[in-house]
């Protein structure tokens, strides 16, 4: 008998646990590849990893798709040195309303909305999320604004591009599998 003090706590994890924990893992790598591509505009970036949101929605529903990009955000901004730090709250402003919008998006007609339609919704979303807190916090004159047609295009071109990869990929990887659990 192991007296209360010694008791070892265990930790009882599911294949669900599991997947989210290996999505989040090749979103926090392709967030930490976005950090590295050097972009003309401060604030523009490709944003790959909502690649595997983008797949985790469409595969596992919005819950798991919170959960993979609210752990994105956190382990890469550790990784990348910038939690708690303005970028953060950016980064974080900018996902809390794309997952709003993404919310309210996996509910419309799939014959006309899908990875494409969502990605772009959600790069609106995350652009107008991080200007708006940025407005409000951080450059607070309405100058800001100005810069909403650069930031459009930039949400424009990679909410297709990434909604193209993320379609693409939806296609050609094996639907679900029952996991085996190896703990």
């Amino acid at each position: 008998m192991i007296p209360d003090r010694q008791r070892l706590v265990t930790l009882h994890t599911t294949p669900d646990d599991h997947r989210i924990a290996r999505l989040a893992t090749a979103a926090i790598g392709l967030s930490l590849i976005d950090a590295a591509i050097p972009m003309p505009l401060p604030g523009v970036k490709p944003g790959l990893a909502n690649i595997v949101t983008l797949i985790v929605l469409a595969r596992y529903g919005w819950a798991a798709a919170a959960w993979v990009s609210g752990l994105r955000i956190f382990a890469g901004s550790l990784l990348l040195g910038y939690f708690l730090s303005p970028g953060f709250f950016m980064s974080l402003s900018g996902a809390l309303c794309s997952l709003l919008t993404l919310a309210i998006a996996v509910r419309l007609p799939q014959r006309c909305f899908g990875p494409v339609s969502w990605s772009i919704l959600a790069a609106f979303a995350h652009i107008s999320g991080q200007l708006l807190l940025a407005r409000l916090w951080l450059v607070p004159h309405n100058g800001l604004f100005l810069l909403v047609p650069f930031f459009a295009v930039a949400a424009l071109a990679f909410g297709i591009i990434n909604g193209l990869i993320a379609a693409r990929l939806l296609e050609e990887l094996p639907a679900q599998q029952p996991e085996i659990d190896h703990a």
